[in-house]
């Protein structure tokens, strides 16, 4: 059993985790450099007995803990960059740069990280093992996990990797997760679909990209329903259509962009080559040319079933049996923690930040401009956190 006074030490460092989480929300920063918000966290445990490792090709960090004997070695994650979206929540501490906004709640997984790390180097006796806190910037596309993983920060490897991420149309504190896929890959497309210009009243002097552009659009659609199991699910959309400069104008080339979403690693390759090949015969068909371009985003996240185990009996350890909730389904957003657990066993959880006492279902999602975060569900996630190192280090994997 964990100590039971965990949550309330969590709950007695409320003030710093709130106020370092709105130092990061009025100043955030994007992609790969974050070296604000690091400063930032930095001088927040700057009285800690911490030791610090930086990288070389983004701004994140390690801030490594030794417990009083030797052990297992546990990695908590939080990341740390911002969107580049308009804020429009009207708080005190509301984004003071224009066109930048934390919406996905990385201020949030930032600060419970950073409480995690104060609340663990109390108890740093009463431990054996190694604690990393991982503070890692370019998570909202940018993979940054990939980049920390490259620059050598998490070498050695941990026994054993913990995230959190909250969700603010989510009962207030309860934690949820599941085994196996938990968020998808996500990877995006461009098709650029060329033909031949020219003046709009005479279409039959051009070789028009817009019909054979609009009949790949339905060509994807058609090829996700009829080429895969509906069971396990695939998502392609279809999210940009460029064409184009006036209304009496046959344009030379249709653009095309969008997302792929998928769940195992084998729909995630067989996805990639059907589209491609969907895309060029329907072009064919239309006497078109056609450039392909894939970019591959991240993996699909997969939490071990032993990580998520631990995970439930620390929430409910925390908050009761309501206090987790078992995920029946994956969600199709993705995460680049998808890297980590790549390497090492572990898991991703959900903290619900909705208002308690709110509709959570009426709730503003994250990456909208609206978001609200229940701070005071904040203490629960440093505590999750916490515990997630505590129990793993003192029982590893049961």
């Amino acid at each position: 059993m964990l100590n039971p006074d965990l949550l309330e030490s969590a709950t007695s460092l409320s003030d710093g985790i709130v106020a370092l989480r709105r130092a990061i929300h009025r100043e955030p920063e994007l992609g790969l450099e974050t070296p604000k918000t690091l400063a930032k966290v930095r001088e927040a445990l700057a009285d800690l007995p911490l030791t610090w490792r930086e990288g070389t090709s983004c701004t994140g960090a390690i801030a490594t803990l030794e417990g009083g004997r030797a052990g297992r070695r546990v990695l908590l994650r939080g990341d740390m960059d911002a969107l580049p979206m308009d804020e429009k929540t009207n708080l005190e501490f509301a984004s003071t740069i224009p066109g930048r906004m934390h919406a996905c709640g990385h201020d949030t997984h930032t600060a419970m990280l950073a409480g995690a790390a104060r609340l663990l180097s109390a108890k740093r006796d009463e431990f054996a093992g190694t604690v990393d806190f991982m503070f890692q910037p370019g998570e909202e596309g940018y993979h940054g996990a990939r980049y920390m993983i490259d620059d050598g920060l998490l070498d050695p490897l941990p026994d054993a990797a913990f995230a959190l991420h909250i969700m603010p149309n989510a009962p207030f504190g309860v934690l949820a997760g599941r085994a196996g896929p938990l968020l998808a890959a996500a990877d995006e497309f461009t098709f650029k679909v060329k033909g031949q210009g020219g003046h709009a009243s005479m279409p039959h002097d051009c070789n028009d990209p817009v019909p054979g552009a609009a009949a790949i659009v339905g060509a994807i659609q058609a090829m996700v329903t009829r080429r895969f199991n509906a069971a396990s699910p695939v998502i392609v959309t279809v999210t940009q259509i460029h064409a184009g400069t006036a209304h009496n104008v046959i344009a030379d080339e249709v653009v095309l962009g969008g997302t792929m979403r998928t769940l195992s690693p084998e729909h995630r390759a067989k996805v990639q080559e059907l589209i491609v090949e969907t895309a060029r015969n329907t072009a064919s068909a239309y006497g078109l040319e056609i450039q392909c371009d894939i970019r591959a985003g991240f993996p699909v996240t997969i939490c071990d079933e032993r990580a998520v185990d631990l995970g439930r009996k620390v929430a409910q350890e925390l908050g009761g049996e309501r206090g987790w909730r078992d995920m029946a389904d994956p969600i199709m957003g993705a995460e680049d923690f998808s890297y980590v657990l790549e390497q090492v066993p572990g898991a991703m959880f959900f903290l619900g930040v909705a208002k308690e006492g709110d509709d959570w279902r009426s709730c503003c999602a994250i990456h909208s401009p609206r978001m609200h975060v229940d701070e005071n569900a904040l203490p629960k996630g440093t505590a999750m956190l916490a515990g997630c190192a505590l129990k793993f280090l003192e029982e590893g994997w049961q």
